[in-house]
């Protein structure tokens, strides 16, 4: 009924108890979690294919399907023998998406010039493979210069391909949503939608329609109330759902229902399965 459309879980805060985090989020609802593809750079940005792989079939766990991507913060560690790797990773049949990728203005880990050329070169790529894109922006304090940066270079160099993304974990204003939509993006909402300074974002969540709009945890960060303070983990997407349910007068059922159905439609994911049983 539920998916976690964003999530790390391939670091070593997982190491010692996957297995356990995986078989809750199942008995909890989540049928499946997109695996981001970032790892600690390019050189692991397999992370989610790997987790994909090894969970395959397993119906105690969540489906995983996979991204790739460089993430603005490892932007200045890709290469052309980095993205030559992410070209054949985005070949493999549980890669959906190239991501995440964007500008991240506020701890700037790699010079913002090379976070544009990064994600100007991603884009490419991605249009290339045919999968959509997945955002990370992230302004520095109190200004709009990433968003005004991420957006235009979007509307530039991408939207005439028609592949679309994902805005995820939300954080701007309503116009910024708009602007996202316009473009032809999804909106993801993760737990800190709950948090008491984020009236911004709960304000995002009233104006998305709610069949443009995704949820997520982006597990081990940000999770939601009641578990703020833990480590974040896909079970908890129920309460993303929750806090956006009560925003728009539903249940984090009716939530669930619908977030789960845009998941697979905008990923195709359905017509994918029914091509695999057929040459099977």
């Amino acid at each position: 009924m539920f998916i976690d459309s964003h999530a790390h879980l391939e670091g070593k805060r997982y190491d010692s108890d996957r297995d356990e985090v995986l078989a809750r989020a199942k008995q909890n609802g989540i049928e499946a979690y997109l695996a981001i593809g970032n790892g600690e750079g390019p050189d692991t940005a397999n992370c989610g294919i790997q987790l994909a792989e090894e969970y395959s079939g397993k119906a105690e766990y969540p489906e995983i399907w996979a991204s790739v991507g460089v993430h603005p913060h490892e932007a200045s560690l890709a290469d052309d023998a980095s993205y030559s790797q992410l070209e054949q990773w985005a070949r493999h049949p549980k890669v959906i998406a190239w991501g995440e990728i964007g500008l991240d203005y506020f701890y700037d880990h790699s010079p913002r010039d090379i976070q544009k050329r990064a994600f100007l070169t991603q884009m490419d790529l991605a249009r290339n493979a045919k999968l959509p894109i997945i955002i990370h922006c992230r302004p520095s304090d109190n200004s709009e210069n990433a968003w005004n940066d991420c957006l235009g270079l979007i509307e530039e160099q991408w939207t005439a391909g028609g592949l679309g993304g994902i805005m995820h974990c939300f954080t701007g204003t309503v116009e910024h949503a708009r602007r996202g939509l316009d473009l032809g993006f999804m909106i993801s909402f993760a737990g800190n939608i709950t948090f008491p300074k984020a009236q911004n974002i709960r304000d995002a969540a009233q104006l998305v329609p709610l069949d443009r709009m995704l949820i997520e945890t982006d597990s081990p960060y940000l999770a939601p109330i009641p578990h703020r303070g833990q480590r974040n983990e896909p079970a908890f997407v129920k309460e993303v759902a929750r806090q956006i349910a009560d925003l728009r007068g539903t249940t984090p059922e009716e939530i669930g229902m619908l977030t789960t159905g845009n998941f697979y439609r905008f990923f195709k994911l359905r017509e994918k399965n029914e091509s695999r049983d057929l040459r099977a």
